[in-house]
């Protein structure tokens, strides 16, 4: 018997990882005999326990899944917790995160007991695009280094649409041929959100081109309102504000001066205040002052322009 905890941020990595985990458990056995799945308001902790205790019938093992575990807190959880002190040999327990933060003593009990997996893809870079490169090499889908890299790019922030491209181009071209960004582009569709610190690269290295076009991924595939990205804008520009004028020479007074947590996002800030010096920052702080006025209805814009406008006079500073 092993108990799985997974959890995720995204909702559709997460599902196909519980549907992987759950087939390879069943093996070539029967799924409509060995899976007990539960989900949704309508059950309870003890439900869950109830199926976990019971011996399997005309099969070797049975597998329980519990959706949405994060909805019960640590009291509600006593039986289960009772259950993984003792639990059958014959059952395999699959606990779902979602609905709520996980109490610690699950965390810990299955910890003791099993296997947690956090089904999130990575948020730096360079790990991300590994992530992505081993999740396509799993499914058998060949694709060449650079396509790999480009399909990161265009995913961005929305990698729970990768199943889903993966599923059409294997149907499409199989698993023979080692596919190049060219094959592969027409099945994309629209190109996916980004996160922020994209976006505040592009117009610190003044790519105008670049910061445009990741604006609106931000605000078109990602969702983010106008005024959520003006909210981004304002803690980039306002962390370089602060270093103005504050004799800061090391990373760790870049830490200490913008209430920065960590070495790395602290240096950049020091980095883009020295190249932009103490007038362009001020300058780009009355810009956003301006276009935040224009976005609330100083003047009669469109959101979009206004937006636009903004990250071009930014990424122009230097």
């Amino acid at each position: 018997m092993v108990t799985h905890l997974l959890t995720g941020d995204d909702e559709s990595i997460l599902r196909t990882a519980v549907h992987d985990l759950v087939s390879d458990l069943v093996g070539d056995g029967d799924r409509s005999m060995m899976v007990d799945e539960f989900e949704g308001d309508e059950y309870e902790v003890r439900h869950v326990v109830d199926a976990a205790q019971t011996p399997p019938f005309l099969t070797d093992r049975r597998v329980i899944v519990a959706r949405g575990i994060g909805r019960f807190v640590t009291e509600d959880l006593t039986p289960l917790l009772a259950y993984l002190d003792n639990p059958l040999d014959s059952s395999d327990v699959v606990l779902v995160g979602g609905e709520g933060r996980i109490a610690k003593k699950l965390t810990d009990a299955v910890k003791a007991a099993g296997t947690i997996t956090n089904t999130t893809p990575p948020t730096r870079a360079k790990d991300r695009q590994s992530w992505l490169s081993d999740h396509i090499t799993a499914t058998g889908l060949r694709l060449d280094a650079g396509a790999v890299a480009q399909l990161g790019q265009f995913l961005g922030e929305d990698a729970g649409r990768l199943d889903g491209i993966i599923s059409t181009l294997r149907s499409t071209f199989g698993v023979d041929r080692k596919l190049s960004f060219a094959d592969i582009e027409p099945f994309l569709g629209d190109a996916g959100g980004v996160p922020p610190w994209d976006f505040t690269d592009a117009i610190d290295s003044g790519n105008t081109t670049k910061a445009l076009d990741l604006l609106g991924r931000m605000v078109h595939a990602g969702g983010r309102h106008p005024l959520q990205i003006m909210s981004i804008l304002h803690t980039h520009y306002g962390n370089l504000a602060k270093l103005d004028g504050a004799g800061v020479a090391s990373e760790q007074d870049a830490m200490a001066a913008t209430g920065i947590k960590s070495p790395y996002p602290a240096k950049k800030a020091l980095q883009n205040y020295r190249r932009l010096g103490g007038a362009n920052v001020k300058r780009a702080i009355d810009l956003l002052a301006q276009a935040d006025l224009d976005l609330r209805g100083a003047r009669d814009l469109d959101a979009d322009l206004v937006m636009e406008v903004l990250v071009a006079r930014l990424s122009k500073l230097r």
